[in-house]
């Protein structure tokens, strides 16, 4: 069982001890309820933070070194902060927190040399968001050594989510950061993407469980796509700009893209948009009169959107959300994350849980040759610091 007794033991064991305080620290993933690929869209989304997640452990050194171990991955990386840092391939998962060094030094924080231990149970490609994980816990913990370190969250994850912008080249948005560092147990968040807006959400589920579903389909592909989408939804918004003034494409109605939008992808991309905009929202009003089941439908209607308009499910994925739909007990299942693999999540009465896994665990093997590994998870806090 990983905590955070079994990271002191692992920093011990590949740091060894020398009478200076190590801090403990952890990282959630997240899951976006509903309302995908619309962040970078300037839209509405739904997400909550888990309780899988990354924890750290961090001691002070002194030189000014920072070295960067994980019990989950290789090379381990030693960096010198007063040297360039750059995204280097060979440095594998550790460019992650070396970006998060790089803009802390451009930003003005005076960093010093660190010991620097990750260990996660959040399986890694799978859509549960492990590198918005990985640099918000890089930055929370480092920005806690300060002297003074009150931490703006929402500052937070801005700042993380240039960080993945800038250094690792993803075009994301800020969903992920932002559940990541601003996640509250027992509650889902209603995030304007254009305005950071927030609002929380109570999210209990009573009789349901949420299960995460890994198809265990690396998500190869994720990031071309994800970059390619995100090129489209800019083609598809400059075209209904000739039409009326859009800030985002989200602001556009279904009308004005089937009427502005010439029939083929531009329009199905902009339709799934527009249309997982308004689901949010939907999604909102129906979990606030407490009809889980009428959130469970809109579930599907993602899922279905995500399948034939934005084209970013995969064999894996359909498959997995077909299966999990058919079983005795699931009321709703989608994709969740970037799709091309990774995982989807399932409401299920908690009754049905163990025929649940078990059903659907045989029949995704048999259609797909493949494992799938299944998670009943809580809805947790964000990003903290722990008790050593």
């Amino acid at each position: 069982m990983l905590d955070v007794h079994a990271v002191r033991t692992a920093f011990e064991q590949v740091y060894g001890a020398n009478g200076q305080p190590v801090q403990y620290y952890f990282s959630p993933g997240r899951i976006n309820l509903i309302g995908e690929h619309i962040d970078y869209n300037g839209g509405q989304v739904f997400p909550a933070a888990i309780s899988l997640g990354i924890y750290g452990a961090i001691r002070r050194r002194q030189d000014t070194s920072i070295v960067l171990t994980s019990t989950n991955a290789v090379p381990a990386v030693k960096l010198d902060i007063t040297k360039l840092l750059e995204n280097c391939p060979e440095d594998g998962w550790a460019n992650y927190p070396k970006g998060v060094i790089k803009h802390m030094l451009e930003a003005g924080y005076a960093l010093g040399g660190y010991d620097i231990l990750f260990a996660g149970n959040l399986p890694d490609g799978t859509g549960l968001s492990s590198s918005a994980a990985l640099l918000v816990l890089t930055a929370y913990m480092l920005r806690s050594m300060e002297p003074i370190s009150i931490i703006n969250r929402s500052e937070l994850a801005s700042f993380c989510k240039n960080v993945e912008n800038r250094f690792i080249g993803v075009n994301c948005g800020i969903m992920d950061q932002f559940a990541v560092a601003m996640g509250r147990q027992d509650y889902a968040i209603l995030l304007d993407c254009q305005t950071l807006q927030y609002n929380y959400i109570p999210f209990v589920l009573k009789e349901h469980s949420m299960v995460i579903m890994n198809t265990n389909k690396k998500r190869e592909l994720a990031e071309s796509k994800y970059n390619e989408r995100h090129s489209e939804c800019e083609q598809a918004l400059a075209i209904l700009k000739r039409h009326r003034d859009l800030e985002n494409l989200c602001q556009a109605t279904l009308p004005e893209v089937e009427t502005y939008l010439p029939d083929g992808i531009l329009r199905q991309r902009a339709r799934h948009v527009v249309s997982e905009n308004n689901r949010v929202q939907m999604a909102v009003s129906l979990l606030d009169k407490g009809e889980i089941e009428g959130f469970g439908k809109l579930m599907l209607e993602s899922h279905l959107s995500l399948k034939c308009d934005y084209e970013v499910t995969g064999f894996e994925l359909d498959v997995i959300v077909e299966n999990a739909l058919q079983a005795p007990g699931c009321i709703g299942a989608r994709m969740t994350g970037a799709g091309f693999g990774g995982c989807a999540i399932a409401l299920v009465e908690t009754e049905f849980l163990p025929g649940f896994m078990t059903i659907v665990g045989a029949r995704y093997n048999s259609e797909v040759g493949r494992n799938a590994e299944f998670y009943v998870v809580g809805i947790a806090d964000g990003v903290k610091r722990l008790e050593g």
